[in-house]
């Protein structure tokens, strides 16, 4: 038996492994394809937590203003948005990389398979396909902007140069 063929990614014969070799890589891409979708659903579940977050901080900071002037104290409230808005933007990131990774993987696993199903997915999609992270990053990136507009608005407010009471 030849070791170096038995240290690659993936056995390349079933003697470095054994019988059970194609039923068990099979079964590991089907786990592994699944834990990609995973990492999916974790960034839509953290995005729409934070998506409420910032709407809910934004809503906070109008409910304050029309109530009660504004003042100082009001600053945290735009500061929380930026940053609940980078550290959005940086999950969102993460999980693109961690998915970028995984499916580079996949596509290893795939090279062993009778059909990669995947990487010819890729392939079809890479002239017209734009990766949903890639247009996802742009909402933290606004709501950013929006909470830092609030920032200095307030700060404008209490230096006496705007008046909203008007």
């Amino acid at each position: 038996m030849d070791a170096q063929k038995c240290e690659s990614f993936i056995p390349k014969t079933e003697e470095c492994y054994g019988e059970s070799f194609k039923s068990d890589l099979l079964e590991q891409y089907k786990l592994y394809a699944q834990s990609a979708e995973n990492v999916s659903a974790r960034r839509v579940a953290s995005s729409r937590y934070l998506l409420s977050l910032n709407v809910a901080l934004a809503a906070l900071y109008g409910l304050q203003s029309a109530g009660f002037g504004q003042s100082y104290w009001m600053l945290p409230i735009p500061f929380m948005g930026i940053f609940v808005s980078v550290l959005w933007f940086l999950i969102i990131k993460s999980h693109a990389d961690l998915n970028r990774i995984k499916f580079s993987l996949i596509h290893e696993f795939e090279e062993h398979l009778p059909a990669a199903m995947y990487k010819h997915e890729w392939e079809l999609a890479a002239a017209e396909y734009r990766a949903v992270t890639k247009i996802e990053r742009w909402i933290p990136i606004l709501f950013a902007t929006l909470h830092v507009v609030l920032a200095v608005m307030i700060v404008l407010a209490i230096a006496g140069v705007i008046d909203w009471t008007q």
